[in-house]
């Protein structure tokens, strides 16, 4: 569960890298196309970029200073990956595995919700609609991934600033924080924070005598908020600027580029 969890967070990785613009995603995507695409993923356990491995063209996000240590579980990416083209090769993109893995991954450590979504036939998944038809990124940035991605030692402003630069409010800067609680899922996370038992000097911001200390005490107090908040805020992260159509391409394997 804790190594298929780690999607989550590549999704608030690259809401950093990315900006809000309008995008044509369907939940129903693959439904021709790759009928098992959603089962293949939540049975295994954006624009990918970054899953891509350094090479001599580009120094990737993977080892930039704000991820190094803290994103992994590529492997798991791999493995459904390498499903997937056996079933419906060059259909199914590295990005689109991400997002759905991100709504999987919660399902899997007790995200409650009283919608559902349907997979197939045996399986409906309690959480928020993933829309589809990304395509990957045929580039990566560690300087961007340096620059966009705010250190656990930000304050309050950065932070704020730093979503908002992607479309995001304050409100939805501190649900989308409380990712921070995944191999628990409840809103332990919020509870800490009022209890001055951050981990992260940013974390602790967020509950620090600002302007998100409201907020913040809702989610402590009602866990149902926010994971209501949070599917919301997932949902909008998720169409946070998607290669469509023809640009990008459909990567044969995740870590690499087509023909490199």
């Amino acid at each position: 569960m804790a190594s298929f969890s780690f999607s989550i967070f590549f999704m608030s990785t690259l809401l950093f890298l990315l900006g809000v613009v309008s995008a044509q995603l369907s939940s129903n995507f693959y439904a021709s196309s790759c009928p098992a695409a959603l089962s293949t993923i939540q049975g295994a356990g954006c624009d990918a970029s970054v899953l891509l491995d350094d090479n001599p063209s580009f120094k990737g996000e993977k080892t930039a200073g704000p991820n190094a240590e803290s994103v992994r579980g590529f492997e798991v990416i791999d493995s459904i990956k390498s499903t997937l083209e056996s079933k419906c090769p060059g259909v199914v993109s590295c990005a689109d595995i991400l997002a759905v893995a991100a709504r999987d991954s919660v399902v899997a450590v007790g995200y409650p919700s009283l919608s559902y979504y349907y997979v197939d036939i045996d399986h409906w998944v309690a959480i928020w609609n993933v829309q589809l038809g990304r395509r990957d990124a045929t580039t990566a940035s560690s300087d961007a991934a340096e620059s966009d991605l705010p250190s656990p030692f930000s304050d309050l402003s950065i932070l704020l600033s730093a979503f908002a630069n992607k479309g995001f409010t304050a409100k939805e800067t501190v649900v989308v924080s409380g990712a921070h609680t995944i191999g628990v899922f409840d809103n332990t996370y919020f509870r800490n924070l009022v209890d001055k038992k951050g981990l992260f000097h940013s974390d602790q911001q967020l509950f620090n005598g600002g302007s998100t200390d409201s907020q913040l005490t809702t989610y402590s107090l009602n866990s149902a908020k926010f994971f209501t908040d949070f599917g919301s805020a997932m949902i909008k992260m998720g169409n946070l600027s998607p290669l469509t159509e023809s640009k990008g391409e459909i990567r044969t394997n995740c870590r690499k580029t087509n023909g490199s």
